[in-house]
Order: C-alpha cells, then structure tokens, then sequence
C-alpha cells in the first residue's frame, strides 16, 4: 500500500497553535511524539509542547506550514533513502543516529534534532 504522509489538523487560538491530531500523525509516522514536537519547534522557532494527544505552539502558523513541515519530516526520518518504504526506526549508535529500514535492511546515518 501506498504510505501517505497524514494531514494535521490545526487550530489557531489566540497567540497558541494547536495540531490537534497530534498524536494520530505521530502514530502514522510510527515516530516519538516528542522527536516530531522538537522538530516542528525547531523549524519554526518557537516552543512547543505536546498534552493530551494535541501538540501546541506558541505563534500562530498556518496548516500549510504544519502540514510542509510535516512533510519534510517525514522525507527525513521516516522514509528509507534507498527502498523509499516508511518501515524504518531510528536507533541511536553512540553519537550518532541511523535510519534503518526494516523492508531492505538499509542503514543510513542522519542528523537528529
């Protein structure tokens, strides 16, 4: 089956920025809640934090961007480089960080945020 990266849902509130399937994307990517939360801050210079299955922002920040950034993320850290599968979990090897890919057995070094 095709592997679709999943669309946010966003709400924004004031000066807060809520995904509020936050933890149904994380789950889709097959990631830590809290590695996508850190990047998504990190790209977009602001704090985040992750409560009750919702990821919050401070900033208002357009779905399209949520959903760009999301995108990015997963061409990444999820989808293999070589068999181009999203079967892939990150392990940690000292100071570095790999991508392996449980489909063709890959490992590919990448940079952690």
């Amino acid at each position: 089956e095709r592997f679709e990266v999943p669309l946010a849902q966003v709400q924004v509130i004031g000066a807060r920025t809520i995904v509020v399937n936050f933890s149904d994307v994380v789950d889709r990517l097959n990631r830590d809640p809290h590695h996508v939360l850190k990047y998504l801050a990190k790209e977009m210079a602001t704090a985040g934090s992750f409560e009750g299955g919702r990821g919050y922002f401070q900033g208002k920040f357009s779905r399209e961007t949520i959903n760009r950034l999301i995108g990015v993320y997963s061409n990444r850290f999820v989808i293999c480089p070589v068999c181009h599968r999203p079967d892939t979990r990150i392990v940690r090897g000292g100071r570095l960080s790999f991508l392996v890919c449980e489909a063709c057995g890959a490992r590919s070094s990448i940079l952690t945020t």
